[in-house]
């Protein structure tokens, strides 16, 4: 590859990696569907996680591509897995990561953000700003960005090399524990940090609200963080996290999506899981 042929690419993959306009409609399947979903929940709650098994199973029969979903909620103690170990390229849900890294490193010193990394932050939360997140990226360093890591046992996440953030890898997992991080006192984010990060993500701009918002109940809260990248490989990767309380819940779910055919297919996909898991925890 020539010098100017990397630089062209790079340009490309910067202005694609977690960008994009939500449009109208969903794409039929492609013939070639993924293997049947090996669901596994469990529950204190009788007949929860029989339920959420079958109903998120039922959801992804047919779907093309590969899907792992993840679903934690503290008021039944009930878990749902589906991939958990599979790695993804992140796209933009690793904003939500660089944030909480820029957050403990400002902590270890006993400082706030300056106005400038409240920009930065706001514009990379809110609207999925890419130019933000390669400023915070940058000013991290992949140090900073792997002691966060570490701190969080976040052990499966891995950055991506050479400034390419989108393409950090990683799964369920561990998008999981930084969840629960965000959403319960812990000894790696301070209240106030878990606060601040939780507080942009619940004024993500309306048209990025899709994936696993989709179908929640009306008296329930939410904070959400999509991405979307295309790549000339396993096609769409798209993915959403959603962290949701209210009508006796307190939950968090995860949705990691790739070899879709569109953007609106994977978001399709996401949101029929997603709005089965809010139909069975509201009922229960």
């Amino acid at each position: 590859m020539t010098h100017r042929t990397f630089r062209r690419t790079r340009r490309l993959l910067a202005t694609t990696i977690g960008v994009g306009v939500l449009v109208t409609g969903v794409a039929a399947a492609s013939p070639a569907a993924a293997a049947p979903a090996a669901v596994s929940c469990t529950s204190a709650k009788a007949g929860l996680a029989a339920k959420l098994k079958k109903d998120i199973t039922a959801a992804l029969a047919g779907r093309a591509g590969t899907v792992a979903v993840g679903l934690y909620d503290r008021s039944t103690n009930t878990t749902c897995t589906l991939r958990a170990s599979t790695a993804f390229d992140s796209a933009s849900v690793v904003k939500v990561t660089v944030l909480s890294a820029l957050l403990w490193d400002a902590q270890k010193t006993k400082r706030g953000l300056t106005a400038r990394e409240r920009t930065l932050a706001t514009a990379m939360i809110t609207k999925s700003d890419n130019a933000s997140t390669t400023a915070l990226w940058n000013q991290l360093g992949l140090t900073k960005i792997r002691g966060f890591l570490a701190a969080a046992k976040m052990t499966q996440t891995k950055p991506g090399a050479n400034g390419y953030w989108g393409l950090t890898q990683i799964t369920v997992t561990d998008e999981q524990k930084l969840l629960g991080l965000l959403t319960a006192r812990n000894a790696v984010l301070l209240d106030s940090s878990r606060a601040y990060v939780l507080r942009l993500m619940g004024q993500v701009v309306a048209s990025q609200r899709w994936g696993t918002p989709y179908g929640k109940p009306a008296n329930v809260t939410l904070q959400v963080k999509n991405g979307w990248l295309s790549r000339a490989t396993n096609g769409w990767r798209v993915h959403s996290l959603g962290t949701f309380k209210g009508g006796g819940h307190d939950y968090q779910i995860t949705v990691l999506t790739q070899g879709n055919s569109t953007m609106n297919y994977g978001i399709a996909t996401i949101q029929g899981v997603a709005k089965v898991i809010h139909r069975d925890l509201a009922a229960s």
